[in-house]
């Protein structure tokens, strides 16, 4: 898919190469322009930036809007002047708020396309309704970072949007057809609704795991299928494991060679990653999303032999299996009832269905499993970390993976651990040799600092200074 074609998807508009200064009219479905006021002069330094941070889904866009610049990030005061999502474009969408103050607003828009949506939240950003009095006009945006899936071996770090990044992530189409097609739609977009002279920033989901090594990236297949077609271990939620290994490591006051942790991103996606020395060296998604853990409705780790298996056996293609292992398995597939792990642990606490329990046993056990795997590679770690979803807000499933966990010297502090739900600390007794915290993930706010620091020209801060960039203090909301 060539980015001509992609673009030529985008709506045309009316030609302009900024948005007016527009204001939504209470009551009113339309968006109407305020006067034009002259474009702001680029943030430079201890300005704060306002950055848009946009997630491109092929029927949604999350977005959050951070002020940042490089002395809030090394105080950790970013502030987050709104965060929340488009969902069902293509028809009557909905849109979700939370602003600053708490305060959470949902509306609905007809609206046909990632263009058409983006256009419509920054309309929405800069008006009176809005009540960020930073956002007066879309020039007041003063940059767009944008979550990127894969970028193969071609992005080792965060980058400036270039045509020619930008013909590079098209390139790494192959290897996420369906999600690198949508983060390029809204790197499109975002050049027509603001011109092509703001500054765009790529943060990728895998990039983090370029220092794994050869022996643990490479597949046991022959050789020239990887020389030939890329295929190799990648790994994903990189953005994720790198902030709360980071963030870990501020709060251990360690330097980046002293962190070495195990980070469980654990949501309805699900990976583990070893981090020796402030660096991925293994991690369990591969070269999809699909290898490793029990997730919400992928299979994680099968036998590959099982793809002809099922095929044969069920009348399917291959794409069809494909389908099944990433969308019908998991704890859906084998509870049969849902993907959601707190609907699971209230069945099973109820009714104590034979199939919900296995599938609760299933995905602890597997996490377990990576855990004891990695601790042997990587010569044993200081501390395993929990994130995301089920890994931030599930006492329940924490304790379960840490059982059996002794012997490496954990020891799980029941009380710490069924008070920390969305909250962040140690969970583990202090006379553990290996550890245990709970760290909230914040991938946008990460994708905002590396945003900032690429456009300064500041690549060599952007991991050195990532751990004292999420020091002491919180994120103003």
């Amino acid at each position: 898919m060539s980015t001509a074609l992609i673009s030529r998807t985008l709506r045309a508009g009316n030609g302009r190469n900024r948005c007016p200064d527009l204001v939504v009219e209470p009551g009113r479905a339309e968006l109407k322009p305020k006067f034009h006021g002259a474009p702001r002069a680029q943030p430079i330094g201890k300005v704060p930036m306002n950055v848009l941070v946009l997630n491109s889904g092929s029927s949604s866009l999350k977005f959050q809007l951070i002020a940042t610049e490089l002395g809030r990030i090394t105080k950790n005061n970013d502030e987050r002047l709104c965060r929340g999502q488009i969902e069902r474009i293509g028809g009557e969408a909905i849109i979700a708020v939370r602003t600053r103050n708490g305060l959470r607003l949902k509306f609905t828009a007809s609206l046909s396309d990632i263009l058409e949506s983006l256009e419509y939240l920054v309309q929405w950003i800069a008006s009176d309704e809005s009540g960020i009095t930073e956002v007066r006009s879309p020039s007041d945006i003063h940059a767009v970072g944008h979550r990127v899936v894969h970028g193969g071996e071609l992005f080792t770090e965060s980058t400036v949007i270039t045509d020619e990044v930008l013909h590079g992530i098209e390139e790494c189409i192959d290897l996420a057809p369906l999600h690198n097609p949508n983060n390029i739609k809204g790197i499109l977009a975002s050049r027509q609704v603001f011109g092509s002279n703001l500054p765009q920033v790529a943060v990728f989901d895998t990039s983090f795991h370029h220092s794994i090594p050869e022996h643990a990236y490479v597949y046991a297949v022959p050789y020239h299928l990887y020389r030939r077609h890329h295929i190799r271990r990648y790994g994903f939620h990189g953005t994720s494991h790198r902030y709360v290994a980071d963030r870990y490591r501020a709060l251990r006051s360690l330097t980046e060679e002293q962190t070495h942790v195990i980070t469980l991103h654990l949501g309805n996606g699900c990976s583990a990653t070893a981090i020796r020395g402030g660096r991925s060296v293994d991690t369990s998604m591969g070269m999809t999303p699909l290898e490793g853990l029990v997730m919400g409705t992928r299979s994680g780790d099968v036998d590959p032999a099982i793809v002809s298996l099922i095929a044969e056996k069920e009348g399917l293609s291959t794409r069809e299996v494909d389908a099944l292992l990433n969308t019908q398995s998991g704890l859906l597939g084998i509870s049969g009832l849902t993907n959601d792990m707190r609907v699971l642990l209230k069945e099973q606490r109820d009714q104590d269905d034979p199939r919900v329990r296995l599938a609760i046993e299933l995905f602890c056990y597997r996490a377990r499993k990576y855990i004891g795997a990695f601790l042997a590679c990587m010569g044993g770690a200081d501390a395993i970390v929990f994130t995301g979803g089920i890994g931030e807000n599930s006492p329940d499933i924490r304790a379960r993976i840490c059982s059996g966990l002794e012997w490496a010297g954990l020891k799980l502090d029941d009380n710490k651990n069924k008070r920390m739900v969305g909250l962040e600390g140690q969970i583990s007794s202090s006379d553990s040799s290996l550890h245990a915290f709970v760290i909230p993930t914040d991938e946008e706010l990460l994708i905002a600092r590396d945003t900032v620091r690429c456009i300064l020209d500041k690549p060599g801060e952007r991991r050195a200074a990532a751990a004292e960039n999420s020091g002491v203090g919180e994120l103003t909301h």
